[in-house]
C-alpha cells in the first residue's frame, strides 16, 4: 500500500511541469482507423431506442458458478459473478474509460472521461474525465482512482489487467480530473483503444491488501446498478440507482432500462434449457441447431409467451474446433496435424447430426474481406511475410486451398488414402488395425470435451480416425475442471472457439503470441510459437491505414491455416434468440455485433 501511494503521489508531481504535445485537441471519440461514425453532440447510439420504457425486470440465465463478485483477481478467472463487469449484460457495477460502439469496427465514446486527447503517432493518450462522474456513494471520480486502478492491477490484477502497464512509460496526473499516459516502444497502434476500455475502480473505497481475495460483498462501482441480493453460485440480483450519473449521456440513452436484472446460474445447458422453458428466466440465446429446430414445442411457445427472432451474422464468423496442443510431442509434426484435419468428415456430421444447418469454416475471418480464403495474397502481404518462405503453404498463398470434401458415407476412401499418405511421410505405418510410430508405439491420444453438444461431434470424428487406425478417447469433464485443465494446457486435444471481429488486435497476442506460449492463464491453448505469426500480428497492430490492416489479417490468417493448429468444424451464419414476449429490443437491423442486450426493455413496467 505505502508503494503504490507514494508512486501516486510522485507521478502526481510530474503534472506541474511542462509537456509535450500540449496543443493535442480534446475529442469525444477516437477510431482505430478513420474517424468515429456519429460526431460530437450525438444524441444517442443509432441501435438503441431513446424512448425505451425504463423499469421493470429481466433475468438472465448461464452455465456455470460463482463464489466472487471481484472480477479483476486471479483467482476470479473461473468464477466471478456475471454482468459485474460484463460487455454482454452491461457493465452494471464497474465502467470503463471509454464505451466500444456495437455498429463500429473499432470505435469509442467517452464514458468516463469526457473527453481524450492524443497525437497522430499515438505516443501519448489522455483521459479527462467527465466532472458529472460519481461513485454510488456520491464521492467523483478523480484522475487519482485511475492512477491508483492501474497500480493496483498492476500488482494484483489478472491478465490483461495485470499487463496493462507494459507499454506505458509514464503516467502523469494533469488535474484532478484528467490523466495522461506516455507509451514505449513496445506500444503499438491499437494499444491506446485497449488502455481506454479499462475499469477504474474507487481508491477511496479499495482496500489494496485485502484485493487479491476472493469476496461476496458488493463493491462501490460508478455503474448503473447495485448489487442488491447473492444467493452464492446460483443467482446475483442487481438493482438500477436512482442516481446514476450518466444516465442522461447520448452514450447511455436507450440502455440500463431495467429496474431490476438478475443472472441464474445452472450446471448444465440442459438444465439451462429446461428453466428457460418454466419461465425461471427469460432471454435464451440458443446456439444449438437441434434444439432451436426441434426444442421449442412446449406450452409458453404455443401461447406467445415466448417468441424466437433470427439474426443475420454481419461479422466474420470466427474459428471453433478441434485445438491440437503442440507442446505435445504427438502433435508437433504439421503433416500429423494437416493429416488429422482430412480425417475430420464435415459433410457426415453436418447430415447426420445436424440437418445440414451448418457451414465448413475455411478461414479464421470467414465471411469478411479480412478473410484470406479464395484471394490471393497481395503485395503487401507478400512483404510481411518474405521473411518467413516457410511459413505460409503455396496453395494457401494463392488462395486456392479448401478443406477436403467428402462423399458424406463417413469413410471416403479418397480422402483417407491422402490422410495417410501425409502420416506416412511423419513416419507412421498401420499395423494390425493400428497406427503406429517408428518405435512402435500407437497413434493415441485424448480429447477433452465440456458438454453434450461437443462430447456429439467428439464422438463422429472418433469414428473417422478410428479408420486409420488411430485411438482416440473421449473425456467429458465438469466446467470447474474444464476451465482448470485449459488455463494449465493439461490435454492433449481440446474444443475451443475463437471469436473474431472487424478489428482484431492485442487479444491475439494472447491467443497466437510466442510470448503467451508458456503463459498459464494465456489463451493460447494450441502453443503456437511462431515468428511469422509474432510478426503478423504486430503488421496489424500497427497498420495506419485499412488497406493495411486487411492485409496484415489475412497474412496472419495464411500463417494460422498453413500451421493447422485447429481442425476447423463449422459456423452458422446467423444467430438465435428467445425470449418472453414482454421483452423487446429496438426495431430495425442490429448493430454490426448483433443484437445488444442492455439496449431492450420490459414492456409490462409501468411508465
Amino acid at each position: 500500500m505505502k508503494r503504490m501511494l507514494a508512486a501516486i503521489s510522485v507521478i502526481a508531481g510530474a503534472f506541474a511541469g511542462p509537456l509535450a504535445d500540449a496543443g493535442a485537441e480534446p475529442v469525444h471519440a477516437i477510431a482505430m482507423h478513420g474517424e468515429p461514425a456519429l460526431p460530437a453532440g450525438f444524441d444517442h447510439l443509432p441501435y438503441v431506442n431513446p424512448e425505451a420504457l425504463q423499469g421493470g425486470r429481466v433475468a438472465y440465465g448461464v452455465v456455470g458458478t460463482f463464489d466472487n463478485v471481484r472480477p479483476f483477481i486471479v483467482r476470479s478467472m473461473r468464477t466471478t459473478a456475471r454482468g459485474v463487469v460484463d460487455p454482454e449484460f452491461g457493465n452494471l457495477i464497474y465502467e470503463t474509460l471509454m464505451q466500444r460502439s456495437q455498429d463500429e469496427p473499432f470505435t469509442l465514446y467517452g464514458l468516463l472521461a469526457e473527453t481524450v486527447e492524443w497525437d497522430e503517432d499515438r505516443s501519448f493518450i489522455q483521459y479527462n474525465l467527465n466532472p458529472r462522474a460519481r461513485w454510488s456513494d456520491g464521492v467523483p471520480v478523480t484522475a487519482d482512482d485511475v492512477i491508483f486502478t492501474m497500480e493496483l492491477l498492476r500488482d494484483k490484477g489478472r491478465p490483461p489487467f495485470s499487463t496493462r502497464l507494459n507499454r506505458v512509460a509514464k503516467m502523469e496526473k494533469i488535474s484532478e480530473l484528467s490523466v495522461r499516459f506516455t507509451f514505449n516502444e513496445e506500444s503499438n497502434r491499437e494499444y491506446p483503444l485497449i488502455l481506454s476500455l479499462s475499469p477504474v475502480l474507487p481508491r477511496h473505497a479499495t482496500d489494496p491488501d485485502s484485493f487479491d481475495q476472493t469476496s461476496l460483498t458488493p463493491g462501490i462501482g460508478s455503474g448503473p446498478y447495485l448489487i442488491s441480493e447473492i444467493k452464492p453460485g446460483e443467482r446475483i440480483t442487481f438493482t438500477r440507482r436512482d442516481d446514476y450519473w450518466a444516465k442522461d449521456l447520448p452514450i447511455k440513452r436507450g440502455i440500463d432500462n431495467y429496474d431490476q436484472i438478475t443472472v441464474e446460474y445452472f450446471l448444465s445447458e440442459t438444465a439451462q434449457f429446461e428453466a428457460f422453458k418454466k419461465g425461471v428466466f427469460d432471454v435464451y440465446p440458443d446456439g444449438s441447431v437441434t434444439n432451436w429446430a426441434r426444442g421449442y414445442n412446449f406450452p409458453a411457445v404455443a401461447a406467445g409467451d415466448v417468441v424466437r427472432k433470427e439474426y443475420e451474422r454481419q461479422t466474420p464468423s470466427g474459428m471453433y474446433g478441434f485445438v491440437f496442443n503442440t507442446r505435445r510431442p504427438l502433435f508437433e509434426d504439421v503433416r500429423v496435424r494437416a493429416a488429422l484435419t482430412m480425417l475430420f468428415d464435415f459433410e457426415w456430421a453436418n447430415r447426420s447430426l445436424y440437418d445440414n444447418a451448418y457451414t465448413r469454416t475455411q478461414s479464421f475471418w470467414d465471411s469478411s474481406e479480412l478473410s484470406s480464403h479464395g484471394k490471393p495474397a497481395d503485395a503487401r502481404e507478400r512483404e510481411i511475410l518474405a521473411p518467413f518462405p516457410a511459413a505460409v503453404t503455396e496453395e494457401i498463398m494463392e488462395g486456392r486451398r479448401t478443406l477436403p470434401v467428402t462423399d458424406g458415407s463417413g469413410s471416403d476412401r479418397k480422402v483417407q488414402r491422402a490422410a495417410l499418405t501425409l502420416l506416412q511421410e511423419a513416419g507412421y505405418r498401420i499395423e494390425a488395425g493400428r497406427l503406429l510410430d517408428q518405435a512402435g508405439r500407437p497413434f493415441a491420444f485424448a480429447l477433452m470435451t465440456q458438454n453434450e453438444g461437443q462430447e456429439k461431434l467428439a464422438v463422429a470424428f472418433q469414428r473417422s480416425l478410428a479408420a486409420l487406425g488411430i485411438q482416440m478417447t473421449i473425456r467429458t469433464v465438469d466446467d470447474a475442471q474444464y476451465q482448470q485443465r485449459s488455463q494449465t494446457f493439461d490435454y492433449d486435444m481440446i474444443m475451443k472457439s475463437f471469436p473474431s471481429s472487424m478489428s482484431p488486435g492485442t487479444e491475439q497476442l494472447s491467443r497466437w503470441g510466442s510470448a503467451s506460449r508458456d503463459q498459464e492463464g494465456s489463451f493460447n491453448f494450441a502453443g503456437a510459437a511462431n515468428p511469422a505469426i509474432d510478426a503478423t500480428i504486430d503488421a496489424m497492430l500497427n497498420s495506419r491505414t485499412a488497406e493495411d490492416f486487411r492485409s496484415a489479417v489475412r497474412a496472419f490468417d495464411r500463417v494460422l491455416l498453413s500451421g493447422h493448429y485447429v481442425i476447423p468444424a463449422f459456423h452458422l451464419g446467423k444467430a438465435w434468440v428467445a425470449h418472453r414476449s414482454r421483452i423487446a429490443a429496438p426495431e430495425g437491423e442490429p448493430p454490426l455485433y448483433g443484437y445488444y442486450l442492455p439496449a431492450w426493455w420490459d414492456t409490462s413496467a409501468k411508465p
